[in-house]
């Protein structure tokens, strides 16, 4: 089926367009879902929301000429906002486990010149072991999730949670010791 006959059947309001663009453009759509969330389930999810959003959004517009530029936009858009969502969700856990070990930026009295208390979390870093460095810099500044780093590390996700707690608790004490906290 060709896409101005698609978009009229969008525009007629019949949901079989729906299933047309599906069976045309589908596989293209999650694909490009898929390489911007790397995961294939959230793929589907974005070429689902794709069609959803398209059908809200024809009419007004009228993509007879450029449907599947049309659907990649809103396929790519979506992608997009998913993987920034799951980035702000992924900050926002992580700042609560690092909360109490380092001083708040609130409190006027603790609060201290980034560059020197990055230089207090580095020098502490340094006394580390290398095992337990890499895992909390692979939690805390890349951001990877407690599974990632266990299979990065081929430890038990256990171990993983076990080593931060500790770390979190060695730093918080390191910090206090050089009067951070």
């Amino acid at each position: 089926m060709e896409d101005d006959e698609i978009v009229e059947l969008f525009l007629a309001r019949d949901e079989s367009a729906l299933a047309k663009t599906a069976e045309k453009y589908g596989k293209r759509l999650r694909a490009l879902a898929l390489h911007i969330c790397g995961d294939l389930s959230a793929a589907e999810e974005c070429e689902n929301d794709t069609y959803l959003k398209a059908w809200n959004s024809i009419p007004p517009h009228e993509p007879r000429n450029y449907l599947f530029s049309f659907l990649a936009k809103i396929t790519r858009c979506t992608a997009l906002d998913r993987v920034k969502k799951e980035a702000r969700e992924r900050t926002s856990e992580l700042t609560e486990e690092l909360e109490n070990t380092l001083p708040s930026p609130n409190d006027v009295e603790k609060r201290l010149d980034g560059k020197l208390l990055s230089e207090a979390i580095s020098a502490f870093l340094r006394t580390q072991s290398a095992e337990k460095r890499n895992i909390f810099l692979r939690r805390y500044w890349f951001t990877d999730s407690v599974s990632e780093i266990a299979r990065r590390f081929s430890i038990s996700e256990g171990k993983v949670k076990s080593v931060l707690f500790r770390t979190r608790n060695a730093l918080q004490e390191y910090l206090k010791k050089e009067g951070f906290l």
